[in-house]
């Protein structure tokens, strides 16, 4: 009695086997199935910016000294442009920071939180220096020229504009809050309206 190509009887060998290769490439794909094709991305409430290339500035620190990027690396970086006669957004940001701190526990002294003006025009100095501290002494306020205003906000592709109000003017400026890790690597944006808990669960999240 003859048989089909592809069964044998009970207890006989297949005129044609299975090609191991296939058999090989069939358990692959079922394990793939399984285990997913790899790791999941982590779970963000900010922006998750790890795909774009890190900004970088050259101002001056309320001392006088030029400063970069650079100069702290070694420690995680909350990064904000605002300027200090700012009504709400920048007061909020720069408190949020201090719960963000007090969340943080021991892991607190290794945050640098740096405030950049968008306008250096009122903010000297002396000013900046006394709005930062007022908040925290160990929070750092970075100024520069028009030109070096300009090229720090293009490089982190933050928006800021003059605003005329009667004989003065205030500033328009993105609310973003820039997290740069240890290495210098900018890793995510936090939203203005993100809880204080939110913003530390991202920076233990990728920091």
């Amino acid at each position: 009695m003859r048989f089909p190509t592809l069964f044998a009887p009970s207890g006989a060998t297949p005129l044609h086997a299975p090609d191991p290769r296939r058999r090989l490439l069939l358990s692959s794909l079922a394990l793939l199935a399984l285990t997913g094709c790899g790791p999941a991305a982590p779970k963000l409430h900010g922006m998750d910016l790890s795909s774009m290339p890190t900004g970088d500035f050259q101002l001056q620190d309320t001392s006088g000294q030029m400063r970069t990027l650079a100069d702290y690396r070694g420690h995680p970086i909350m990064l904000f442009f605002g300027f200090t006669q700012c009504p709400d957004i920048c007061p909020t940001a720069l408190t949020r920071a201090l719960e963000i701190k007090a969340l943080l526990g021991a892991d607190a002294d290794k945050l640098r939180v740096l405030f950049i003006t968008v306008d250096p025009e009122r903010d000297t100095p002396e000013i900046l220096a006394a709005y930062t501290q007022a908040f925290d002494p160990g929070f750092v306020g970075l100024r520069g020229n028009a030109e070096q205003t300009r090229a720090a906000a293009q490089s982190f592709k933050v928006f800021y504009q003059k605003v005329p109000t009667g004989s003065s003017y205030t500033m328009d400026h993105t609310a973003l809050t820039y997290l740069i890790d240890a290495q210098g690597k900018l890793r995510v944006a936090l939203r203005h309206q993100q809880s204080a808990q939110e913003c530390v669960e991202d920076l233990r999240t990728v920091l």
